[in-house]
């Protein structure tokens, strides 16, 4: 079953409390059972449970792909430990802290906030072993709220631009397809969580929007 559907906390905005990618899902410690387990079958990876800086929106914060995960400065040495017993971690300083909002990354490149300074640029690239390269997603900053990407395909906030679009298929190297999601959110990255293997979507998402964001990440292909 590579597609389900739920809600964290009474929320169907699912990518602020989750993160996923090709070898993890990262889950807020009060996710009920009932929610692993379908993220489990969904995705075909395992689940770990951690706050980041004793905060649950943990997919707001974190950012990770098969190589790496980089978080906020303000994540404890417990909350580090959790995540390097699966993947290489960084604390990153800086002014931005919500990482996970902020750097859309997949196994093959990274587009983040035109705020990173190239220093950190520098930093997430040798982090997560991809390219790193700043832009903004229909004019966002939030690249990682606007979009959702995978090994397999981004989908985007339907008011990307072509110049972003460019920008984003040049790095990720993937296509990429517009979507909504929970019932015309455009902000799609914060309603899914997702990789090559299948999604989890909010449960506002409609039929249409399932179709269109199964086609832009190939779930079915």
């Amino acid at each position: 079953m590579p597609v389900g559907s739920g809600s964290l906390a009474g929320s169907p905005y699912l990518g602020v409390f989750c993160r996923a990618g090709e070898t993890l899902a990262l889950l807020p410690p009060t996710a009920p059972e009932e929610f692993a387990g379908l993220v489990n079958r969904c995705l075909g990876v395992p689940t770990a449970r951690t706050t980041v800086g004793g905060i649950e929106v943990v997919g707001s914060l974190v950012a990770f792909n098969s190589r790496g995960a980089v978080l906020p400065e303000s994540t404890t040495d417990e909350e580090m430990a959790t995540l390097a017993a699966f993947l290489p971690v960084r604390r990153m300083g800086g002014r931005i802290n919500a990482l996970g909002n902020t750097i859309l990354v997949n196994d093959l490149g990274a587009v983040v906030h035109p705020e990173y300074t190239e220093e950190q640029r520098q930093e997430i690239g040798s982090v997560l072993g991809v390219p790193v390269v700043p832009s903004t997603v229909a004019g966002l900053g939030t690249v990682a709220m606007a979009a959702v990407a995978t090994n397999r395909g981004v989908v985007v906030h339907p008011r990307v631009t072509p110049v972003e679009v460019g920008v984003l298929e040049s790095t990720l190297r993937v296509p990429v397809h517009k979507s909504t999601a929970n019932f015309g959110i455009p902000l799609v990255g914060a309603c899914l969580a997702a990789n090559s293997r299948g999604m989890v979507v909010g449960e506002m998402t409609t039929p249409v929007e399932l179709v269109h964001l199964e086609d832009g990440l190939k779930i079915f292909d």
